[in-house]
């Protein structure tokens, strides 16, 4: 039992929206998505300039709902494009900051996330915080070797559900996290499947431009020599490739959109194509959650999907088929980042962690 009552702000930046959410404790009284005009956005020369305009919009909507902030007990802001650091809660210090104004790994809305926590709680005089950003890395030295000695496989993936999501299950199992092996897959605009080993992310796929299954935005894995001849067939520039591989990729290349919801009303439409498309991911997201089991010996606790598209009974089930010999498969669907905040930041506020200090003794990985 928790005596203390703690109240926790969380602030997570997208592209043109910024969602925020005020927890008691690990109960959510207040969340929220604030929809930012595109020229506004667009009028800024970079995105770390738009920092004050949405520390205010935060701060006037919090005002407008009758929030005082003087009650919070910390602010908690989702972490950006840092340098690769382990797992964790992580302070917002001087360090942090500078990397994340200066765009250490590249500039991301995410970035944005540990300024304004900062801002805001240095103001008020209590800690600000930032949980398990895509950049942790915490790979097995063998999981990195790609195999061509110029590239080294790296550590980028939806770090902060994925790890929520895997202490809920491990709850849920009257386990503590740190003593299970899971496997935990994030299927959304793009797929990782993470080895959860004892607390540690060994291996995953890079969901960004990487490796791994295709998913709705992205295209994962392509043979690498057909791609080495299209780059240099002279029809594409460098950044249409790009687009291409991210964002274009996956569904969007094959049937023209990333909406999973149409593409399931086109198959109950009969439309075959969007069928084998559709079944050819979840195809290759169980192919990766095999491949992974092999790294964990088949010693799997459990498999665990979450995501926007665990929401797909069809997908899922695709899916489960293919792996529930493997061990138990548990769905938890969305992604529930806000939540996730705000418990990194409690299991601190509470002493069942300790904060850690960026970028600490990790060891530095190439970008």
């Amino acid at each position: 039992m928790h005596d203390n009552e703690y109240r926790i702000l969380v602030i997570n930046p997208g592209s043109t929206s910024t969602k925020i959410g005020v927890f008691d404790n690990d109960i959510s009284i207040f969340e929220k998505t604030i929809r930012h005009d595109t020229v506004t956005i667009n009028s800024f020369a970079n995105i770390i300039d738009q920092y004050e305009f949405r520390k205010t919009t935060i701060l006037e909507t919090l005002d407008n709902e009758g929030i005082n902030i003087s009650k919070l007990s910390a602010v908690c802001g989702r972490g950006g494009l840092l340098r690769p650091i382990e797992g964790g809660t992580y302070a917002v210090n001087d360090v942090m900051l500078t990397d994340l104004r200066s765009g250490y790994a590249g500039q991301h809305a995410s970035n944005l996330g540990g300024i304004i926590a900062y801002e805001i709680a240095s103001g008020l005089n209590i800690p600000s915080f930032i949980v398990d950003p895509v950049v942790v890395d915490e790979l097995d030295p063998i999981a990195r070797i790609s195999g061509f000695s110029l590239i080294e496989r790296k550590s980028i993936f939806h770090a902060l559900n994925q790890k929520a999501v895997a202490r809920r299950v491990a709850k849920e199992l009257g386990k503590k996290y740190n003593d299970l092996n899971l496997i935990v897959t994030h299927m959304g605009g793009g797929i990782t499947v993470g080895v959860h080993k004892q607390g540690k992310v060994i291996d995953v796929n890079n969901g960004l431009h990487g490796d791994g299954p295709f998913s709705p935005e992205r295209s994962g894995t392509v043979p690498v020599g057909d791609l080495v001849a299209l780059c240099y067939s002279g029809e594409y520039y460098r950044e249409e490739i790009m687009k291409m591989l991210v964002g274009q990729g996956g569904l969007v290349g094959y049937l023209g959109t990333n909406d999973a919801v149409k593409v399931e009303q086109r198959i109950a439409a009969g439309d075959k194509e969007a069928s084998l498309i559709y079944d050819a991911m979840a195809y290759q997201v169980a192919k990766e959650i095999g491949a992974a089991s092999t790294v964990l010996s088949g010693k799997v606790d459990a498999i665990v999907l979450t995501g926007g598209l665990a929401y797909g009974k069809g997908f899922v089930k695709s899916i489960t088929d293919r792996i529930n010999w493997i061990a138990d498969v548990v769905v938890q669907p969305g992604e529930n980042e806000l939540q996730a905040l705000a418990e990194g930041a409690l299991r601190v506020l509470r002493g069942e962690e300790e904060e850690k200090i960026y970028p600490g003794n990790f060891k530095t990985v190439k970008i």
